[in-house]
């Protein structure tokens, strides 16, 4: 009897400290499919990846990490955006992410925010510039998405604001989604994919995204 009961307390402290185990690994944000040693997507970006009014786990970034899973693909997304962040605070914070997060590739969501507040566009491109070459020297590879702003900024700065991102993956030979919001942002009614402050795109259009930043994204993890 004696002997049983000693059988079934090894069982049983196994058993808590399988449990435990697992209660770790869900805190720290990875699952059974996910390890630390996985390689890291770090995706640095404003509201539009931050999920911003948007229930959680329904935005493109979160719809990433599951489609990583499906396809079985060995990466864990970071997701570090900021809602109202701008290339500037992107900038300060980014050399902290890569020391902490090591990535493999960064994919950097920003610069709508500074043209919502009338920053220099030169500004906007020698930080975006800046953050792909601190991501690059720190042995990651980068992918860049594009932004347009509507017609209403006039068509000179509308197309100002679109060649920030172009010269900048052209000069740091980069990988770029032209537009982020393609097929959300320039649809005949784009007010059905918007939430009602009509900035920031809702729940039915996050897969579209998530099809517009895919392919450049499976390219770059082939790649790698």
């Amino acid at each position: 009897m004696e002997g049983l009961l000693k059988l079934k307390r090894r069982h049983f402290n196994a058993l808590a400290i399988a449990l435990c185990a697992l209660a770790a690994a869900g805190s720290s944000g990875f699952t059974l499919a996910q390890t630390p040693a996985d390689p890291v997507i770090l995706v640095v970006g404003d509201s539009l990846s931050a999920e911003y009014g948007l229930k959680r786990g329904t935005g493109w970034v979160a719809l990433l990490d599951e489609r990583l899973k499906r396809e079985k693909v060995r990466a864990r997304v970071v997701n570090a955006s900021i809602s109202g962040d701008t290339t500037s605070g992107g900038r300060s914070r980014i050399a902290a992410l890569l020391k902490q997060h090591q990535p493999a590739l960064v994919v950097i969501e920003l610069g709508g925010n500074d043209a919502l507040r009338g920053l220099p566009l030169n500004m906007t491109r020698d930080n975006l510039a800046a953050m792909t070459r601190m991501a690059r020297d720190a042995g990651a590879k980068v992918l860049l998405l594009g932004m347009e702003m509507p017609p209403n900024y006039g068509a000179k700065y509308a197309q100002e604001f679109r060649d920030v991102f172009t010269t900048v993956a052209k000069a740091e030979k980069t990988a770029l989604v032209p537009f982020f919001l393609k097929d959300v942002a320039d649809t005949k009614d784009p007010t059905a994919l918007f939430q009602a402050d009509r900035i920031h795109p809702n729940e039915t259009a996050q897969p579209t995204m998530l099809a517009n930043v895919w392919p450049e994204l499976r390219k770059l993890l082939a790649a790698r």
